[in-house]
């Protein structure tokens, strides 16, 4: 087998998983230290962290003082089901899918709840649907950020300020990294394991005053699951916006969220998390425009993620060998990397294009992640090289 050198520097931290993701710079478990296990999280001083979790969001990301925010069960996805049962139904559904998770939605729109006018806008992966082609005087469903495809949405200006329907938004992978249009959106959803780099299992959900009003003034026929359930005889309870869950959260994740939200205020807060995910994302574009093996997933600039950032192999070699050898090379590389303990987890999404994928948010220094392209370089040339002597 051909031998190649190994790049000489190793990434500090070789976790590169596009969920859950890196934890912040300096995590450890002693910041856990102010965790009180047994106790209810009804408990007052519990009920304050709920709450504390809610509000320093709401600072952290300059979410109007009118929309309201819950913490939600299942994380994003949770937060996300739980819009689209509450409020879909009394007006026509745009709903865009360029990725695996806009076509679950696409899923569930039309296959479980069921809604009979639906348009389903989508395209292949690394590309975006044609924004103007969107209605939004219908209820529109979409993700801002596609974590399979790393495409993001590059700005709002699509979104009618006057518009008649609601825009139902995933953002749980461009929160905190991406600039957020609030007055263009109105129900939005994020999971504190993104970009935060906080544990899974719960979501949250910030609902405008027009959402509000949608769950005050329209009620499903379905049957609504408890975990879905914030509003009630006509008025939406307002026990989960002030931290009162409705149902028992991990308070070791909430205290998990806590210090991540200290990290982030105490490096300057959204626009230093900002730059460190566009630090990030040049550091791949300056290394991808040297190689010849390999670029981004999407080929416009403007739509390119700095959080999942999504490459794919343009190499002559691997293009022209059969379809089925695509993901074994991918993965042999994977697991090259992973055996030298230098990066874990930056395949492609299974059902995304044979490819890697690496997460750049605001927890990943991007020492780290010039280092693991040195390494992903050195490995691809000796998958390659591999499967070449062994067809010699």
């Amino acid at each position: 087998m051909t031998q190649f050198e190994k790049p000489a520097t190793r990434p500090g931290r070789p976790t590169f998983s596009s969920g859950p993701c890196a934890k912040f710079p300096g995590w450890s478990l002693d910041g856990l230290k102010d965790f009180h296990p047994g106790r209810s999280h009804r408990a007052g001083g519990e009920v304050k962290k709920l709450e504390a979790v809610i509000e320093r969001s709401r600072k952290l990301l300059g979410i109007p003082e009118d929309y309201k925010i819950a913490i939600t069960p299942a994380s994003d996805t949770g937060a996300f089901e739980m819009a689209l049962w509450n409020l879909l139904g009394p007006r026509g559904v745009d709903v865009m899918a360029w990725e695996v998770f806009g076509k679950i939605w696409v899923v569930d729109i039309v296959a479980e709840l069921r809604i009979r006018d639906v348009r389903v806008f989508e395209s292949d992966f690394g590309m975006l649907p044609d924004l103007a082609q969107i209605d939004t005087d219908r209820d529109v469903v979409f993700t801002w950020n596609g974590t399979t495809s790393g495409v993001r949405i590059p700005d709002g200006g699509w979104i009618k300020d006057d518009r008649k329907g609601l825009t139902i938004c995933d953002a749980t992978s461009a929160l905190f990294s991406m600039d957020i249009p609030w007055n263009k959106l109105d129900a939005v959803t994020w999971s504190w394991q993104k970009v935060l780099g906080s544990e899974g299992g719960h979501g949250m959900i910030a609902l405008s005053p027009r959402a509000i009003q949608r769950l005050e003034s329209y009620k499903p026929e379905r049957p609504l699951p408890k975990l879905f359930r914030i509003s009630k005889k006509g008025k939406v309870s307002q026990d989960p916006f002030v931290g009162k869950t409705i149902n028992t959260p991990s308070m070791l994740a909430v205290e998990d969220c806590l210090t991540a939200l200290n990290w982030a205020e105490e490096i300057g807060g959204l626009p230093a998390m900002q730059k460190r995910s566009d630090d990030n994302l040049a550091a791949v574009a300056a290394w991808a425009a040297e190689k010849d093996w390999i670029d981004f997933l999407p080929e416009e600039e403007a739509i390119r993620s700095n959080t999942s950032i999504c490459l794919k192999l343009t190499d002559t070699w691997f293009l022209n060998r059969p379809s089925e050898d695509h993901w074994p090379i991918v993965k042999s590389v994977q697991k090259l990397l992973e055996g030298e303990g230098v990066a874990y987890d930056f395949a492609n999404h299974r059902d995304s294009v044979p490819g890697f994928r690496f997460w750049g948010g605001a927890t990943v220094e991007k020492a780290d992640i010039e280092a693991a392209l040195d390494w992903l370089d050195w490995g691809y040339r000796t998958v390659r090289a591999q499967y070449e002597q062994e067809a010699a």
